[in-house]
């Protein structure tokens, strides 16, 4: 099975679903992941885009992921990039890949990179024509979902909980390689509390450690078609 996994800005894929994606490993999927965007010259130099595209492909080693593509649309500046646009290049990803599973961000994190690329995901998954996608799973990033603002429409309900419990150090070692992205605790975005949120959600459903989902669409197709 082919997984493709979309992430507005380098590590919040690992943030959101690196044990999920270990997992798809040792389960013999292949497991693709998108970058959106690069960092606008205003705000990010080369040297710093290159340094987290590089600790992105390292992560993504470690965690077994088949192929890193890295687009080049503006951060944090998706709200100017056309619609259109951005669906049109993730359909070309979908095309190119034919994933069953596809996960997008939580459309609610206060970085709104991630509202748009949630967006623009689900005009490029549209169940039309030959569409392989049967999944589609949005993730919480931690320092952008529990920021969003207190309204019933933003907030992150998990409806699919998936057990990382013997993938999470795999995804902390991925983690680790982010060394610009890091912060030492009580950050949201550290180690400890990567840790603290599996181990919160694991608790949620009994395992030791787990990642949570919300579910947008899912299609069983019946065996009978035909």
């Amino acid at each position: 099975m082919n997984v493709l996994v979309l992430a507005p800005h380098p590590d919040d894929e690992v943030l959101g679903c690196g044990g999920t994606i270990c997992r798809h490993v040792a389960s013999g999927d292949t497991v693709f992941v998108v970058v959106a965007t690069r960092g606008i010259p205003e705000l990010f130099s080369d040297e710093l885009i290159e340094t987290g595209r590089s600790e992105a492909r390292r992560a993504h080693a470690l965690l077994g992921v088949s192929e890193t593509r890295f687009l080049d649309f503006p951060a944090p500046a998706l709200d100017t990039v056309p619609g259109y646009v951005l669906a049109g290049a993730i359909l070309d990803c979908i095309r190119d890949v034919r994933p069953e599973v596809l996960y997008v961000p939580h459309h609610g994190d206060i970085h709104s990179d991630h509202f748009h690329l949630h967006q623009a995901a689900l005009v490029a998954a549209r169940p039309l024509g030959d569409s392989p996608i049967r999944r589609i799973l949005a993730y919480e990033t931690l320092s952008e979902t529990e920021w969003a603002p207190p309204q019933m429409d933003a907030v992150f309900y998990p409806t699919v909980f998936i057990d990382v419990s013997t993938f999470l150090q795999n995804k902390l070692d991925a983690m680790s390689c982010f060394e610009s992205q890091l912060k030492p605790a009580p950050n949201a975005r550290s180690l400890r509390n990567i840790t603290a949120l599996a181990h919160y959600r694991g608790a949620t459903v009994a395992c030791d450690a787990a990642e949570g989902f919300m579910l947008i669409r899912e299609i069983l197709r019946s065996e009978l078609q035909g």
